[in-house]
C-alpha cells in the first residue's frame, strides 16, 4: 500500500514539460468557416463588462446605444437573438445580431449607422459605466472583438478582448472630470487564404478582429452623417446635459447652491451620432488553428513563474513523501510484528502485570543468596525487558484495533457529502483532461460550464453509489433517505444560494442574472435527471454490493480518548494541515485570480500547468491526511471520520483567506452588490474546493487504517 502514495520526482518533471508543451494547444471549432469575395460577415453584439464590477448588460439594453432596426444583414434581421448554450448564459453573455454591414474584402472608409438621442437618465448611466471602465464585447466568426497591443521589446503583439465604452478625462479650465463616448468604431478584419480546396476557389479564413474606438464631435459631418475627417485629430462627444437651470431653482428654492447633476426627465437630450469604419487585411503569419494564440500570447511571460510553482509544489510533496515513507515503513512492516488481533490486548496487559511483579522490590534474604539466585534474577531482568518491549509495541494506535472502526457520530450526513464529494472529483478530472487535451477552449464558449454542469449531473451515477456503500457500511438500512440526501443536500445548497443572489442580480438589471427559464431549466436537470441517477447508483451500491469489510472487530463499550495535545486537536490541525497543500497552488491561484476577477479581458489557459499542479496538490493532501491520521491515532484518538475530510478540505480555508487578501489588495470593486457576489462566489468555490479534497481526505484515512489493522 505504501507504493500507493509515492511518486517520483522524474515522473512529475516528465509529465510537467509533457503537459505544458500542450498548454496553447486547443481544438479550435468543429468546422472551418469560409468566406468568398464580397460574402457578407456577421457582427454580433454580446455585453458590455467591467474589471470594477460584477455586474455585466447586454449591449441593446444601453440606454445610449442604436437601437436594433430589424434590417436584414447577413442573413439575419437584427436584434435577434443568437441561441446560446447554458454556459453562456451562466456566464452573462447575450449575443444578438447587430446592423453593421460587412463584406469580405470590402473597405469602407466611413458608414453611418444611427443618431441616437440620450436623455439625462441615459447620459448619467454612460458616464457611470464609463466612470467604471466598462468594455464592449463584439463578435465576428466566434473571435472577440480585441484590443492590439505590442509588448515592450516590440517582438510581437497580443490582443486583450473587449474595447472601452469611453473615456475620461479632466478639464483643463476647471479641473473637473469630463466623460466622452465613444461614438466611432474602426474594425480591422485579419484574413487569410483557406486551407485546402477551398482556399484554391477562392475562400478565406477570418484568423484577426481587431476594434479601435474613437470619439468625435457631433459637428464637422457630410451629408450621410459622417465625420469628415475620421483618422485625423478631432473633439470628443463629451457625454454630458447641462443643468436645467429654472428647475433645479424651483427644487431647492431656498438654497443658493444648485448641483450641477440631475435625472429630472425635462425633455432635453443629447445627439449622438455613431458611425463605424471597416478594413480587411491579409495576414499571413497567423494560421486559423492558431488565431486564438494571439489572446495568450501576453501570458508567456508568466511561464517562469508557472515553472516555479511547480517547483514549490514538488519541493512541499517530496519532503512529505519522505515523511510518509517513514510512516507506512515503521506501521506496515516494522511494527506489523507486534500486531494486535482480538484478545491480544488483555494479554498485553498480563504481561505488564507479570512484569511489574518481576521488577518488584526484592528481599534482603534474596539478595544475601549464592550466586546460583543471582544468576535466576538476572534471567528474570532479561525476561522482563522482553516484555516491556512487548508493551511498547502495544502503545498508541494498536490499543484502538477495537474502536477505530466505530461509525462516527452523524453518519447520515457523512455519507451523503463523500457522494457529492466522489461527483466533484470525477467533474474536475474530466474537466482539466478536456482542457488539456484542447476540447474545451475560448473558442467553445462557454464549453467549460456546459460541460462541467453535464459531467456533475451524469456524475449523480458515482455519487449515489458511493454514499450507498458508506451508508451501508456504516449499518444505515433506509437506503432511499440517504438516496434523497445524497441527491438534495450538497446541490440543493448550491441551488439556494445561486437563486438567493440572482434575485440581486436581477433588482439591477443586469445580464449576469440567470433567466427564469434558465433557473427552471436547471430545476429539471436536478430534479429529473440527477436525482433519477443519484437513485440509479444507490440501488446498485446498496442492493448489489457488500458493504466495506473491516480488519478487526468493533468492542461494544467505546474507549476513553485521553487528553489531547494541543496540535492534535481538531481545529488547530486542521488549520495546520491546511497550510501545506495550500503552499502548494497558491502561486498558481494568482494567474487564476487574474483571470476571473482582476483581468475579465484576458484568458486563462495554461491548465498544462494547472493541471500539474492539481496532481502534485492532489498527492500532497493525501499525504498530509495520511501524517494527520497517524498522529491522532497515536495519540490514542480513534474519532478520524470526519476529521479526515476536515484535514482534507482544510486548505479551502486559507483559499478563501486568500481571496480576501486579493480582495482588498489587488481589485477595485465598487458597490454592495458586486462586493456581496465576489465573496459569495467565492465562498461557494471555496466550499466545492474543501468537499473535493475532503473526500480524497476520507478516501486516504479510509485506505491507510483498513491497512495498517488489516
Amino acid at each position: 500500500m505504501h507504493a500507493d502514495f509515492r511518486i517520483g520526482l522524474g515522473s512529475l518533471l516528465a509529465i510537467a514539460s509533457t503537459i505544458s508543451s500542450v498548454q496553447a494547444f486547443y481544438i479550435p471549432g468543429w468546422s472551418i468557416r469560409t468566406y468568398l469575395e464580397d460574402q457578407a460577415i456577421p457582427l454580433q453584439v454580446n455585453k458590455v463588462y467591467s474589471d470594477k464590477s460584477q455586474l455585466q448588460y447586454a449591449h441593446y439594453d444601453l440606454p445610449f446605444v442604436c437601437a436594433p432596426s430589424g434590417k436584414k444583414h447577413a442573413g439575419y434581421p437584427s436584434g435577434k437573438s443568437v441561441s446560446l448554450n447554458l454556459g453562456e448564459v451562466l456566464r452573462g453573455d447575450r449575443i444578438m445580431t447587430s446592423d453593421y454591414d460587412l463584406a469580405m474584402g470590402q473597405d469602407q472608409e466611413c458608414q453611418f449607422l444611427c443618431t441616437h438621442r440620450a436623455d439625462r437618465k441615459a447620459v448619467s448611466r454612460a458616464r457611470q459605466l464609463i466612470e467604471d471602465g466598462y468594455v464592449s464585447e463584439w463578435i465576428v466568426d466566434n473571435l472577440p472583438g480585441a484590443t492590439s497591443f505590442v509588448t515592450v521589446d516590440k517582438s510581437h503583439k497580443y490582443y486583450a478582448a473587449g474595447f472601452k465604452v469611453g473615456y475620461k478625462d479632466f478639464s483643463p479650465v476647471t479641473n473637473k472630470p469630463r466623460y466622452f463616448i465613444n461614438n466611432h468604431h474602426t474594425l480591422v478584419i485579419r484574413w487569410r487564404k483557406a486551407p485546402g480546396r477551398s482556399g484554391d476557389r477562392g475562400a478565406k479564413v477570418i484568423v484577426g478582429f481587431e476594434v479601435y474606438p474613437k470619439s468625435i464631435e457631433t459637428g464637422h459631418r457630410n451629408s450621410e452623417g459622417c465625420p469628415q475627417d475620421v483618422h485625423g485629430e478631432t473633439e470628443g462627444l463629451e457625454i454630458y446635459i447641462a443643468p436645467n437651470s429654472t428647475t433645479l431653482a424651483a427644487q431647492y428654492p431656498h438654497s443658493s447652491y444648485l448641483p450641477q447633476e440631475n435625472d429630472i426627465d425635462d425633455g432635453a437630450t443629447l445627439t449622438i451620432p455613431y458611425s463605424y469604419s471597416v478594413y480587411f487585411r491579409e495576414e499571413e503569419r497567423v494560421e486559423w488553428s492558431h488565431r486564438w494564440e494571439m489572446y495568450f500570447n501576453n501570458q508567456e511571460e508568466g511561464n517562469s513563474i508557472h515553472w516555479l510553482a511547480i517547483a514549490n509544489s514538488l519541493i512541499i510533496c517530496g519532503l512529505l513523501s519522505a515523511v510518509v515513507v517513514m510512516i507506512i515503513h515503521r506501521t506496515v512492516f516494522v511494527d506489523s510484528k507486534g500486531r494486535l488481533r482480538d484478545g491480544s490486548l488483555e494479554d498485553g496487559k498480563n504481561r505488564m502485570k507479570r512484569v511489574k511483579s518481576r521488577t518488584g522490590l526484592r528481599s534482603p534474604r534474596s539478595v544475601e543468596k549464592g550466586s546460583l539466585l543471582e544468576q535466576k534474577g538476572d534471567a528474570d531482568d532479561l525476561d522482563a525487558s522482553s516484555d516491556e518491549d512487548a508493551i511498547e509495541d502495544i502503545t498508541g494506535w494498536k490499543l484502538l484495533h477495537a474502536d477505530v472502526f466505530r461509525p462516527p457520530t452523524y453518519a447520515g450526513f457523512l455519507a451523503p457529502l463523500i457522494g457529492s464529494g466522489m461527483q466533484l472529483v470525477f467533474m474536475a478530472t474530466s474537466l482539466l483532461l478536456l482542457s488539456c487535451v484542447g476540447i474545451l477552449n475560448p473558442s467553445f464558449r462557454g464549453g467549460f460550464v456546459s460541460v462541467g454542469m453535464g459531467l456533475f449531473i451524469f456524475a449523480g451515477v458515482f455519487s449515489g453509489y458511493f454514499s450507498a456503500r458508506v451508508y451501508k457500511t456504516f449499518g444505515g438500512l433506509n437506503w432511499r433517505k440517504n438516496t434523497l440526501m445524497t441527491a438534495l443536500l450538497f446541490p440543493g445548497l448550491l441551488f439556494t444560494t445561486i437563486f438567493i443572489l440572482n434575485l440581486f442580480v436581477w433588482a439591477q438589471a443586469s445580464s449576469t442574472a440567470l433567466p427564469f427559464g434558465t433557473l427552471v431549466g436547471l430545476l429539471f436537470l436536478w430534479l429529473f435527471i440527477q436525482l433519477p441517477l443519484v437513485y440509479v447508483g444507490s440501488w446498485y451500491g446498496f442492493d448489489n454490493s457488500q458493504p466495506y469489510e473491516h480488519p478487526t472487530k468493533t468492542s461494544s463499550i467505546p474507549r476513553q480518548i485521553p487528553e489531547q495535545q494541543w496540535y492534535t486537536k481538531s481545529i488547530h490541525s486542521v488549520l495546520l494541515a491546511g497550510l501545506v497543500p495550500f503552499a502548494v497552488i497558491f502561486i498558481e491561484l494568482l494567474f487564476v485570480f487574474r483571470s476571473l476577477w482582476q483581468d475579465k479581458s484576458g484568458y486563462y489557459y495554461v491548465f498544462g500547468f494547472l493541471t500539474v499542479v492539481s496532481i502534485v496538490n492532489i498527492v500532497t493532501v493525501v499525504e498530509v491526511t495520511i501524517v494527520a491520521t497517524y498522529v491522532q491515532l497515536c495519540a490514542e484518538n480513534y474519532n478520524w471520520w470526519w476529521q479526515s475530510i476536515f484535514i482534507g478540505g482544510g486548505s479551502a480555508f486559507w483559499v478563501f483567506i486568500y481571496c480576501v487578501w486579493f480582495y482588498f489588495t489587488k481589485l477595485n470593486i465598487q458597490g454592495f452588490v458586486s462586493g456581496m457576489l465576489f465573496f459569495s462566489y467565492s465562498l461557494l468555490a471555496c466550499s466545492v474546493y474543501g468537499l473535493l479534497t475532503g473526500t480524497v481526505g476520507f478516501l486516504t484515512a479510509y485506505a491507510f487504517v483498513r491497512r495498517i489493522y488489516g
